[in-house]
């Protein structure tokens, strides 16, 4: 009956504190988001033909663990089939994420866009029965960058 309990209150907490993380993630994306919308970021394979922009590599990259909660969603899930889409807003939150990490890479830069933007996403830790705990998204692209007069 302990176990019960215990297994119950972690449940809750994992659900509580998760909820109350990620929509403070999701306000923080959404303000960064505005705050870096002039930088277009565009996933075309060539610049524009602007020959007088340097290039350089930006990039951005972040890890996203999964709470307990989201965890036994998911086992619930595998067990079923279907969608899993606890899952789903873990991943949008990590490109998002790493989406605004490398356009303010790309600002630092004094860059004007960037462009051939490209992500990778691997598991990076692995829970019990090589369940997922962590994802890296890595976001990469091209930053054009105004030259100094």
């Amino acid at each position: 009956m302990v176990d019960l309990a215990i297994f119950i209150t972690l449940l809750a907490l994992g659900y509580g504190i998760g909820q109350y993380a990620e929509k403070r993630h999701y306000r923080s994306i959404l303000e960064r988001e505005a705050k870096l919308n002039f930088l277009p970021a565009i996933a075309v394979r060539f610049p524009p033909p602007e020959p007088h922009y340097a290039q350089a590599l930006v990039y951005g990259s972040t890890v996203v663990s999964v709470d307990y909660f989201k965890r036994f969603v998911a086992a619930l899930r595998n067990l079923f089939g279907g969608r899993v889409m606890v899952y789903e807003s873990l991943l949008d939150r990590a490109r998002r994420e790493a989406l605004l990490r490398m356009k303010a890479q790309a600002e630092a830069l004094g860059a004007k866009m960037v462009f051939n933007i490209k992500y990778e996403t691997m598991s990076i830790s692995k829970g019990a029965r090589q369940t997922v705990g962590s994802v890296e998204v890595l976001a990469y692209g091209t930053a054009l960058i105004e030259p100094h007069a």
